[in-house]
């Protein structure tokens, strides 16, 4: 999966990274700031947060044995070519012995952590809990990532000819990169990336294995040396968290790494944690991910003209009167407000107050509201105009 098809800035290879045998605090700090700043080289974060928090996730991954709980990394995007398989290349390379994979089987997961565990990375999470019906097949695995949160919570299986039970360790951290929401279980139990497309304007350099991967391998001994050094500190500390309850069990690693750390790290961390939780908190989840309603958005504006606003009864009604799309199926009556709401909201989306040529105010959206989604999911789309009520005109694009 590639990030995105616009060109990128040619890429030079990484400097090698000088040897470091001690680590002081203001060493660590500026060694998560060299972590931050390749990572950004590479793949665009949606928010300096999300690129703070992805940071100091992949340094708690080299101090699993002192963490009593593991945090998952849920690395989700809306649509295709959102960076998601990218950031997880970057994790590969730089995480407490990785261990990737695509479509596994739950046993052969839980059979490959033991007692000293691996990094899970998970890609393409959507095929394994993309639907209903997948998800519902693959119910073990979604048991297997919610126990592996917490230390102390083994799968028991009968193994060998006596079918003799034997106990299975499930503790590790674990990154999971998929298109739209995982199970709401494992989402409650992550820090949420929502990758976003880059928009024009928003450059990274082209990643090589052969030529990039030696440097990232570099930063990923010292993180070993530094966070070995620490270990005993951050199996002790209690840090000041600004959430409570799950959200303060997912969260306290990356607290306890930055705090370790020093510099504005402890800062930062609690607040990309404080901001991200909230975020959470609002987001709807097991809402449809799919861009195809922004570019339908998009035509049904400029079928009327391209008003600053539309209310919401308007433009359900032209989304359900295109022949050519799905909306009118959605439902008895077709695509309803609520459901409309929750297909946006995925994009930071959301209806509000507006007023009519008329002067009168109903509920509504205001085109400026589209204005990023759309650069970002159908920048291509050239819409047709054609009459103020009639559907809206089709038009091809490129994405």
């Amino acid at each position: 999966m590639t990030e995105s098809t616009a060109p990128a800035a040619q890429a030079a290879p990484l400097p090698p990274a000088a040897p470091s045998p001690a680590c002081g605090q203001a060493d660590a700090a500026a060694l998560l700031d060299e972590l931050r700043a390749t990572l950004a080289r590479f793949v665009v974060l949606p928010t300096a947060q999300a690129l703070d928090a992805t940071v100091l996730w992949i340094a708690a991954t080299h101090l699993q044995p002192v963490w009593q709980h593991a945090p998952r990394l849920a690395v989700v995007g809306p649509a295709k070519r959102c960076g998601k398989s990218r950031l997880l290349d970057l994790l590969t390379e730089t995480v407490h012995n990785p261990v990737i994979t695509v479509n596994s089987t739950a046993a052969a997961i839980f059979r490959s952590i033991g007692e000293k565990p691996p990094t899970l990375l998970v890609d393409e999470a959507d095929t394994i809990f993309g639907s209903p019906k997948v998800a519902e097949k693959n119910e073990e695995m979604r048991g297997l990532l919610n126990a592996g949160h917490q230390r102390g919570r083994p799968v028991l299986r009968v193994v060998g000819k006596e079918h003799a039970p034997h106990s299975f360790a499930t503790f590790a951290m674990a990154a999971l990169a998929g298109i739209g929401d995982l199970p709401d279980t494992i989402m409650d139990r992550s820090v949420v990336i929502r990758m976003r497309r880059r928009a024009e304007g928003e450059h990274v350099s082209p990643y090589r294995t052969r030529r990039d991967s030696p440097a990232l391998h570099a930063l990923r001994a010292r993180l070993q040396r530094w966070t070995t050094s620490v270990a005993d500190q951050a199996l002790h500390l209690e840090p000041h968290m600004p959430v409570e309850d799950r959200a303060a069990d997912t969260w306290e690693p990356l607290v306890i790494v930055a705090d370790l750390a020093g510099g504005t790290w402890p800062d930062r961390a609690r607040a990309a944690c404080q901001r991200m939780v909230a975020a959470e908190a609002q987001a709807e989840e097991d809402n449809p991910s799919n861009a195809r309603i922004l570019a339908d958005i998009r035509r049904a504006f400029a079928g009327v003209g391209d008003p600053e606003s539309m209310s919401t009864d308007t433009l359900l009604y032209r989304l359900n009167s295109d022949p050519e799309a799905p909306w009118a199926e959605t439902g008895r009556g077709g695509l309803n407000p609520r459901a409309l709401a929750g297909m946006l909201r995925e994009y930071g989306i959301r209806s509000g107050n507006v007023r009519m040529p008329d002067q009168t105010q109903l509920k509504g959206y205001l085109r400026a509201k589209f204005t990023d989604a759309w650069k970002r999911y159908c920048p291509t789309v050239h819409p047709v105009t054609d009459g103020a009520d009639g559907p809206s005109g089709r038009a091809g694009h490129t994405g």
